[in-house]
Order: structure tokens, then C-alpha cells, then sequence
């Protein structure tokens, strides 16, 4: 029988504690589904664990965004590779 890997220590339907501990949630969430080992109920509600953390990672990244136009003076400028 094989044993799934549990996920982050976040449980499940709480918000994680920052952008860095999603991200590391969904990307073992997504080896867990991409497995195939996972029985049908827990593939279901690994989706929608997933869904809430994409949605997490994407109002985070673009809180980010926000924050850096107010700092540019409202203007975007591109990113400079150093």
C-alpha cells in the first residue's frame, strides 16, 4: 500500500503563513497528484487545496505589484537583469 507524503503543515483550508510556504505546498500537491497514487477523494480535495493556494500565490503576487507601482510612481519599469 503506498503512503502518500503529507502535505505542508499548513492544514488544509487555512491560509498559509507567507507566498514561500504556499508555493512549497502546491508544488508537493501537485507531485502528489501527478503521482496517480492518490484514491479519488483525496485527488478531489488535493484540487481544491490547490486552487486555494494559486489563488493565495496570485492576490500575494499581485499585492506585490501594487506596492511596487505606488513606489515607481505609478509607473511599471522593467526589471534589470544584474
Amino acid at each position: 500500500m503506498p503512503k502518500a507524503s503529507a502535505p505542508a503543515a499548513t492544514p488544509s483550508g487555512s491560509p498559509p503563513p507567507s507566498y514561500e510556504a504556499a508555493l512549497e505546498e502546491l508544488e508537493q500537491l501537485v507531485s502528489q497528484l501527478e503521482s496517480g497514487q492518490l484514491p479519488l477523494d483525496q485527488l478531489l480535495s488535493g484540487y481544491q487545496r490547490g486552487a486555494q493556494l494559486l489563488a493565495f500565490c496570485r492576490d500575494k503576487l499581485a499585492a506585490v505589484e501594487n506596492q511596487i507601482k505606488v513606489l515607481e510612481a505609478g509607473e511599471l519599469k522593467p526589471w534589470a537583469d544584474a
